[in-house]
């Protein structure tokens, strides 16, 4: 039986004895207390009216509240008849009292009347005693059962005393017993139980255990492999390439990072001296040329090709060192070699280099045209015609249009960087917006020739977007459509449903993009290699975050000597 059933049914068994020793207690006491009540409840009151009955009638001829007494109490005993006999005495004596109240001179009266309250009472009394008797009856055998109930839980108490903690005790004073055989590496150490308990389970397990520890116990080499694989899951899982070595330059071990970055198998390095490995890799053979000699301050990142294109590899050694027993000093007994990524702060400092340069170089230009301008308008007569004035001006306010632009760029850059972009949501009038950006976009188009058709679905709902950055974007798309397009050709602007949304797409018959780029366009400050277009390499990423803001999505469709086709769309559930 299990050691939670034998608990429960023994608990269990405990609780009922104890309900029904209550039950029992409570039901002898209740009787008790009724007898006992009954008693005052019918014969003591009886015996109370007698007795001011005597009173009164002892005090009839001289009070004149006796009657009144004797009658009042009369009445009451008249009401409390519980004994047998008791009415026909307490009617006799209504009629002797009647006669006496007729003819009080009567002298027998009162003796008769006295001789029914004696008569009365001793009915009463002789009642009070049987009662007396049946109660002192119930308290005896009230004590009977409880007591019987009481050495019956008793016994069976101690019972479950003695026999569960022995139960229990035994099997954990021996389990006890074993596992500090165990402890002191006795591994012959076994335990058994009687089956059908959880300790025969709990044995069971003990014993695989211990022969497993015996089995590990008798087999060194099993401790050193475990140890071994251990370290090697532990480097397996570093996210960076590391490379051991041991004093003798021999190859401890390479993790799958640097087996991929060296492009060799684990059997082709593991266990070779880095001589040999160097011989056949050129990229081991400048890993491990400087091991043993005087770090440089600050070495040089390595440019390796990994993941599909160029790669910055910071290069650290670190020194294994080991002091043995009774060695003064530590001795170098390897060293491990880790490379660390920093691709992606070299793109970054270069992006930087970039924008500075890029930036410098998109002001310079309209600063250059404004002040040659200003200085051209200073050196003009007092009799120039107005239209060279004109003509003067309209430069400068395309200088100051084209600086502007260049400044609201870096704005919405720095709305990205920060990424706090402000989108103020209202009621988006699809024509208006396709309006403004062909007539932001008309003058460049006009001087390459470049057509530009417009196709519009009908009754497009209007959709709740930010006009200005849905514009803004638009207008981008436009910008680099006519720039990368051909003179003489068509550019095409749609604007349909799609898939509950809203899609505007600016379509361009240029040479398009290669398709090892197109997944970079929308990334900051890249440009396409090979470009002669100038720009900063942001519009893209900055429009890319004002459309992902208002819950849209955004990309290119293009193929290399054809053209791309940029695209964006706002979801229809966005609609007032």
């Amino acid at each position: 039986m299990k050691i939670k059933t034998k608990l429960t049914l023994g608990v269990g068994l405990l609780f009922l004895l104890i309900i029904l020793l209550a039950a029992i207690s409570a039901r002898q006491v209740w009787k008790l207390s009724e007898e006992t009540k009954s008693i005052l409840k019918a014969n003591y009151h009886t015996l109370d009216y007698v007795r001011h009955m005597f009173i009164a009638l002892d005090n009839i001829q001289t009070d004149t509240n006796a009657i009144s007494i004797f009658r009042e109490n009369l009445l009451k005993q008249a009401e409390n008849i519980t004994e047998v006999g008791e009415k026909e005495v307490t009617e006799r004596l209504k009629n002797h009292f009647g006669q006496l109240l007729e003819t009080p001179e009567n002298k027998a009266l009162p003796a008769e009347i006295r001789k029914d309250l004696n008569e009365i009472m001793h009915l009463n009394m002789s009642a009070i005693l049987q009662k007396s008797k049946t109660a002192s009856t119930t308290a005896e055998m009230a004590i009977i059962w409880i007591g019987i109930t009481g050495i019956l839980c008793f016994l069976i108490a101690f019972y479950l005393l003695v026999k569960i903690p022995r139960n229990i005790g035994n099997p954990v004073q021996a389990l006890t017993e074993s596992i500090r055989q165990i402890a002191g590496r006795n591994y012959d150490q076994r335990v058994h139980f009687k089956s059908g308990s959880e300790f025969s389970e709990l044995a069971e397990a003990f014993n695989t255990m211990a022969a497993k520890l015996q089995e590990y116990e008798n087999s060194n080499l099993s401790k050193i492999l475990f140890q071994k694989k251990r370290t090697e899951a532990l480097i397996e899982q570093m996210h960076e390439p590391i490379i051991g070595l041991d004093e003798q330059q021999k190859v401890l071990f390479a993790n799958g990072e640097a087996l991929r970055l060296l492009y060799l198998k684990k059997e082709e390095i593991v266990g070779k001296p880095a001589g040999e490995v160097s011989l056949h890799n050129d990229l081991f053979r400048a890993l491990t040329s400087d091991l043993g000699s005087q770090p440089l301050d600050k070495a040089e990142p390595l440019k390796i090709f990994a993941d599909g294109k160029e790669s910055w590899f910071e290069k650290e050694v670190i020194g294994v060192e080991y002091s043995g027993t009774g060695e003064a000093k530590p001795r170098r007994i390897g060293d491990v070699i880790i490379l660390k990524n920093v691709t992606e702060f070299r793109e970054m400092d270069a992006a930087k280099t970039s924008l500075i340069r890029s930036i410098s170089n998109e002001l310079r230009q309209p600063v250059t045209s404004l002040l040659n301008t200003l200085e051209h308008l200073e050196g003009l007569p007092d009799t120039t015609s107005v239209a060279t004035q004109t003509a003067s001006m309209a430069k400068l306010r395309e200088e100051g249009e084209r600086l502007l632009k260049i400044t609201g760029t870096l704005q919405n850059l720095s709305q990205v960087e920060s990424g706090n972009i402000g989108i103020t949501p209202q009621e988006l009038n699809i024509a208006e917006v396709v309006n403004y950006a062909l007539e932001t976009v008309k003058n460049q188009a006009v001087l390459k020739h470049v057509g530009i058709v417009v196709k519009i679905e009908e009754d497009l709902p209007p959709l709740m977007a930010d006009s200005d950055k849905t514009a803004w974007v638009l207008v981008n798309f436009l910008v680099n459509a006519i720039r990368y397009s051909p003179e003489k050709s068509e550019v095409i602007v749609e604007v349909r449903r799609e898939n509950g949304s809203v899609r505007f797409s600016v379509q361009d018959f240029g040479k398009g993009i290669e398709g090892k780029y197109k997944d970079r366009v929308f990334e900051r400050y890249f440009r396409v290699p090979g470009s002669d277009k100038q720009g900063i390499g942001l519009a893209l990423a900055i429009g890319k975050e004002f459309i992902l803001a208002q819950g849209g999505t955004i990309g290119v469709e293009t193929e290399y000597g054809s053209g791309s086709k940029f695209w964006f769309r706002l979801k229809m559930n966005q609609l007032a």
